[in-house]
């Protein structure tokens, strides 16, 4: 609540206005039974037909001074309910931006994004609508019967019974079916994660021809939401009936009674019209009130949830101690050094790395090269410190990772990781997030580096072409290399392609390679392969093996002194002959 509260005050103005206009459309509410009263009393009854008008005026007056009323509330609530929806989903999205890859990992991408949509798009409901209602719906109850009691004390009394009654229909239905509303969400959210699991996995489904089977596990999913709405439908449906019955004894009450009121002249006929209106309208609000407390229960619970992103601490605190001067500028010749270093994922069985130590000097290629799980990716992503070592340090330029600024470290290291992403625009917008200032010859440069720029050459437009979302029109190898492209335009010091060319034919891997080696001599770069032909010419390979560094050295001391390497390099090679 207290995130909620920190925005609201930003919008206070709005937050008092909107509510108090809604305040002022409850008081022409109010008055229009009493004018109704009169125009029977005295209108009707006295065959008056200017008071009638006259009393007529009075109500069309007051219907469009509480639509201008009602207007301005939802103006003022709307403004500040959009606004701090707009400010907690920014703060939201910037908190997520920096959380560590540990910290994504542990909450979830999915997660994260029913937080950042629908938890936010519930908040902005819920004070919209309290806004507007918490204060009406109250003031309509009790206003009513206050002029119940000016009108007749005895009739009043039956507004509070009925009141009392409908208080424990409406919010005792409320306190049966809220738990059964929850059961309905969990079921429509099994639903939708059948949706999007089936939707992502329609090749793999259709591959292995599952599609009866993914049919009637969608079709179990359904018909427990199913099972579940009518349940809570039925036990709902009981409420109208209820407060309607509770309603319309309160109106043949008041009418008996009433009836023998106005006989003996204690009250008039137009009195008795103007407490029915009055019943109706706390009947109104009453069931309005209930669904109020509902929505701010959801509301409250997408609170809630929205508060544990924000209460989740990154794992990664940067240091300041060097400035990006003094990394540039640092004479050493060590690129990367890693001082036995181990790596544990949280709720993993055992560690992914350990014990591994290691030195590249600057402008070495070195490929890292094992079975599929034997840590590469893990090993690289501490470089650029995506996660922390658990054990050891990791140093770049001579300086601990955990020393430098996130600045400095992201301009030091680019990265193309496993998976290709691209952004829907046109190529030239996705290759500038490596250098947003990069001339034309820049991105050609970078194009012809990673063999892109053939193929960039036959589209219509050129590096103008459009990338539909994620790069669906693009091939696989396509999107390697104008991944690769775009880290080349950040022009770092330390380039690492984890298995970006895993869709590459060999010629054009042979020729990326070629590519690679243009660059300046300080430039480092670390090649992540299963491919022995990917490595084989680095300066030096680091051979992993369930986590360990089992060789360490150039590609024929390794056929000669690492048995996984021999065997990998071995195995390849017999494939390659067939």
């Amino acid at each position: 609540m207290k995130y909620l509260l920190s925005y609201l005050k930003k919008y206070k103005k709005e937050s008092i206005l909107a509510p108090l206009f809604k305040c002022l459309e409850a008081c022409f509410d109010l008055v229009v039974p009493l004018i109704v009263a009169d125009i029977i009393d005295y209108g009707i009854a006295g065959g008056d037909k200017g008071y009638i008008l006259s009393r007529f005026s009075l109500l069309v007056l007051m219907a469009v001074l509480g639509l201008a009323s009602s207007v301005t509330a939802q103006y003022f609530a709307a403004k500040a309910a959009v606004g701090t929806s707009a400010m907690l989903r920014h703060d939201l999205f910037s908190k997520i931006q920096t959380l560590g890859y540990s910290e994504l990992d542990k909450v979830g991408t999915s997660t994260l994004i029913t937080r950042m949509t629908g938890d936010v798009n519930q908040i902005q409901s819920g004070v919209n609508m309290f806004l507007r209602l918490f204060m009406r719906s109250p003031f309509i109850v009790f206003g009513a019967m206050i002029l119940a009691f000016t009108i007749d004390f005895e009739l009043a009394m039956l507004f509070v019974a009925a009141i009392l009654v409908l208080f424990v229909i409406v919010f005792g239905f409320m306190k049966i079916t809220n738990p059964m509303y929850k059961k309905v969400q969990e079921n429509l959210d099994g639903v939708t994660e059948e949706t999007r699991e089936n939707l992502n996995g329609v090749r793999v489904i259709r591959a292995f021809c599952r599609e009866e089977t993914q049919k009637e596990k969608f079709r179990r999913h359904n018909s427990m939401l199913l099972a579940s709405q009518i349940k809570v439908g039925n036990v709902s449906a009981f409420m109208n009936p209820l407060t309607y019955l509770v309603v319309n004894t309160v109106v043949i009450l008041v009418l008996w009674i009433g009836a023998s009121k106005v006989d003996s002249g204690v009250i008039m006929s137009g009195a008795v019209i103007a407490l029915i209106n009055y019943i109706g309208q706390i009947l109104v609000e009453l069931v309005k009130l209930a669904n109020l407390i509902v929505l701010l229960g959801k509301s409250a619970a997408s609170l809630s949830r929205v508060g544990k992103v924000f209460e989740v601490e990154s794992s990664l605190v940067y240091g300041s101690d060097v400035s990006e001067k003094d990394f540039c500028e640092s004479q050493t010749d060590e690129a990367v050094r890693f001082e036995n270093v181990s790596m544990h994922y949280d709720g993993a069985g055992e560690e992914s790395l350990a014990g591994i130590s290691f030195t590249v000097k600057k402008g070495e290629t070195v490929g890292i090269i094992g079975g599929t799980g034997s840590g590469k990716s893990t090993l690289i992503n501490l470089i650029p410190r995506f996660y922390d070592a658990t054990e050891g340090s990791v140093y770049l330029n001579g300086f601990n990772v955990k020393t430098l600024d996130k600045e400095t470290l992201n301009n030091a290291v680019a990265v193309v990781p496993q998976k290709s992403l691209l952004f829907a625009g046109t190529i030239k917008s996705n290759l500038l997030w490596g250098n947003k200032n990069a001339t034309d010859d820049d991105i050609k440069t970078a194009l012809e580096l990673s063999q892109a720029a053939e193929f960039v050459a036959k589209k219509e437009k050129g590096i103008y072409e459009v990338v539909e979302q994620g790069g669906a029109n693009l091939s696989g190898g396509q999107k390697q290399r104008l991944s690769i492209a775009r880290a080349l335009l950040k022009n770092s010091k330390i380039l690492i392609l984890d298995d970006s060319s895993s869709a590459l034919d060999f010629a054009t891997d042979a020729a990326l390679r070629r590519g690679l080696k243009t660059l300046t001599d300080d430039t480092t770069v670390f090649i992540v392969s299963q491919r022995t032909g990917s490595v084989c010419h680095a300066d030096k390979i680091i051979v992993l093996d369930d986590g360990k560094a089992v060789g360490i050295g150039r590609h024929e001391e390794l056929l000669e002194n690492c048995t996984v390497y021999r065997e990998i390099y071995e195995s390849q090679f017999k494939k390659e002959d067939m």
